[in-house]
């Protein structure tokens, strides 16, 4: 079994880069960029191919990234004898310097809305609508009032439109014992209701808190209805991924609770005992994933090198080609801490 997750890991890690990383490699080549060489992988190169067009085509030994190597990225950092200067990326326009860095996390992004599409028409376009579905009588949420059929319009004040967000809202950290839930009820009348979770201990001994409520269960079916979900639910991903990122801030959600390799492998392997349908999802969530984050104004990211492109464009000059990939090499490095962080974790936790 571990083998099998394995390989499948490598394959939708494998499959998210690449596409990713030809985002950048076709729109570069369309702008008449010089391309040395396309990678998918890191480390060693395992195999290799030159096509006819002079770029060398690699694969490499280890699946946890991919790059495309162009001419000029930052500044002319080649002989100009051998290339000429109009194909060195710097000294192509603003907005297509702009395209190159942006199309990798666009390609993400479009692979993600195609993948859930095909879901909602294979499996059905689950209703994103944070409505409650069964509530047990043995818990807080029907002591407190809440009922089959109502829909949760805030948590703790904050406007929720789907269950990713509702969930989110109920996983970061709450200084009070309560959640405040501002309700629409099958009447159509708006209510608030305060729920204080019941605290239950796993068997690793960790503590999770319990409302007592199910989601309701609610499919549409049909090519409109497919092509609804794919958006909302695109949608809603990003709103909640952009929640998580922004209360790592504030501290409402730890660092510790982010997942690296190790924890991804267990995902896959969960996934897989759950069903393919839940295998694709998992290909949609984690391009998505890779997008938002590629697209952080963070040096090392294809954000932060789209940032210094607007810093450019509002000074009117290029900024200091130096100083720029300092500030690459430095966060690159951060980065790197940082994963081997979350991987200790992950290997303690899992």
């Amino acid at each position: 079994m571990w083998f099998i997750t394995l390989i499948l890991l490598i394959f939708i890690l494998g499959l998210i880069i690449l596409v990713h990383e030809f985002g950048h490699f076709i729109t570069a080549k369309k702008s008449g960029v010089h391309i040395y060489e396309f990678s998918i992988g890191m480390g060693p190169i395992i195999r290799t191919h030159k096509g006819k067009d002079g770029i060398d085509y690699n694969l490499r030994m280890f699946p946890i990234g991919g790059f495309v190597s162009m001419a000029g990225e930052v500044y002319e950092d080649d002989d100009t004898k051998k290339i000429p200067k109009e194909k060195f990326m710097c000294n192509k326009k603003w907005y297509q310097r702009l395209l190159i860095l942006a199309a990798g996390v666009i390609n993400n992004f479009i692979l993600a809305i195609v993948i859930l599409f095909f879901m909602g028409l294979i499996w059905g376009a689950q209703s994103l609508e944070p409505k409650i579905g069964e509530v047990m009588s043995d818990y807080p949420a029907y002591s407190s009032g809440l009922k089959e059929g109502d829909v949760i319009l805030a948590i703790n004040g904050k406007n929720v439109s789907t269950w990713d967000q509702a969930q989110i809202r109920l996983y970061l950290k709450n200084d009070k014992e309560y959640y405040t839930f501002k309700v629409r009820t099958s009447d159509n009348t708006e209510k608030t209701i305060k729920i204080t979770p019941k605290k239950v201990k796993n068997e690793d001994g960790s503590e999770q808190q319990v409302f007592g409520f199910k989601i309701a269960q609610e499919k549409e079916t049909g090519f409109l209805a497919s092509v609804k979900y794919a958006f909302t639910k695109f949608y809603s991903l990003i709103s909640t991924m952009g929640m998580t990122v922004a209360n790592l801030f504030t501290g409402k959600i730890a660092l510790n609770s982010l997942s690296g390799p190790v924890g991804i492998y267990h995902v896959v392997g969960d996934s897989i005992s759950v069903g393919l349908s839940q295998v694709v999802y998992l290909i949609a969530f984690l391009s998505i994933n890779v997008g938002l984050i590629n697209i952080l104004p963070i040096p090392a990211f294809d954000g932060g090198r789209i940032l210094f492109l607007i810093i450019e464009k509002i000074k009117g000059s290029p900024v200091n080609a130096n100083f720029e990939n300092w500030c690459h090499t430095i966060f690159f490095f951060l980065l790197i801490l940082l994963m081997i962080y979350i991987t200790v974790f992950d290997i303690i936790r899992f």
